[in-house]
């Protein structure tokens, strides 16, 4: 039986879902009706929100019920190549401590952990969805163009080379971030970042290839997805027929005064959580 976090953490009056078409609020189960015309939900979360995390395992619920046959999860907190190991943790073929070790989980391990329990209850997959982590490092030291001198095997765990690195919105974005375009070690970040954005979008597109029909929860961090750029958009590059949903979630500390609008943009919905909450690390 998957655990849950505290009941009192999921409850709704610690967060609210607004539609950004329709300018109101709506429920979860609003969500999941949407994904009826939809192949992706990205969920651009904050990696220390409690809300957020049981959010989160309320979806994927949600949509495996709807959808039992149907359902893949997708986790930046994983990487590529270590996908073997996160199929045979799902098989019941190792312990969760090979998984841990084995995978690299993230330190916060246990905040994502209900949802691959899940995942392995139901039996849908997992996709190990993010680039490796030394190949990002690379790009932010040595630029794109380093990439090309890793093995066949190396660049099997990533998308085709040369990546797109999706300038304009997103780029300007990243710069105001950064607070100006921090000469060429800034631009190297902002490669990797798009190295890592463009592997998320083209696991998931390999993902709704070879099962197609399949609905997809994405997970991670809200500047991969917001307003539909970073790895959204480079999942559109990969798969320009897939549709997708977006909901962008911040915490709020003035929860019951929210100016939800100021985030809308491009997104699908807007959630908002109560950021007066124990943060989960």
């Amino acid at each position: 039986m998957v655990l849950w976090l505290p009941l009192m953490v999921h409850s709704q009056n610690n967060y609210k879902v607004y539609n950004t078409a329709s300018q109101k609020q709506v429920t979860l189960d609003d969500i999941i009706s949407d994904m009826s015309k939809a192949d992706v939900l990205f969920y651009g979360e904050e990696h220390n929100d409690s809300v957020g995390h049981t959010l989160e395992l309320a979806l994927l619920n949600k949509l495996i019920q709807k959808y039992p046959n149907k359902t893949a999860l997708s986790l930046e907190m994983f990487e590529t190549d270590t996908q073997p190991v996160l199929n045979e943790y799902l098989s019941g073929l190792i312990r969760e401590k090979n998984l841990i070790s084995d995978a690299r989980a993230w330190p916060n391990y246990i905040d994502y952990r209900p949802m691959v329990e899940l995942a392995k209850e139901k039996g849908i997959p997992v996709i190990a969805a993010n680039a490796p982590g030394r190949y990002t490092n690379r790009v932010t030291r040595l630029g794109l163009n380093s990439l090309q001198q890793l093995d066949a095997t190396a660049k099997g765990w990533l998308p085709p080379l040369p990546i797109d690195t999706a300038t304009g919105a997103y780029y300007q974005k990243f710069v105001d971030i950064m607070g100006g375009h921090g000469g060429m070690s800034g631009m190297q970040i902002y490669q990797s970042q798009n190295l890592w954005d463009a592997t998320m979008g083209w696991s998931i597109a390999k993902h709704i290839k070879s099962h197609p029909g399949n609905k997809v929860l994405q997970i991670n961090g809200g500047f991969h997805s917001e307003d539909k750029l970073g790895a959204a958009a480079q999942l559109q590059k990969y798969a320009p027929k897939v549709s997708i949903i977006n909901i962008a979630v911040f915490t709020v500390d003035d929860f019951n005064h929210v100016d939800w609008s100021k985030y809308s943009k491009s997104n699908n919905y807007i959630i908002v959580t109560n950021g007066r909450l124990a943060k989960s690390f």
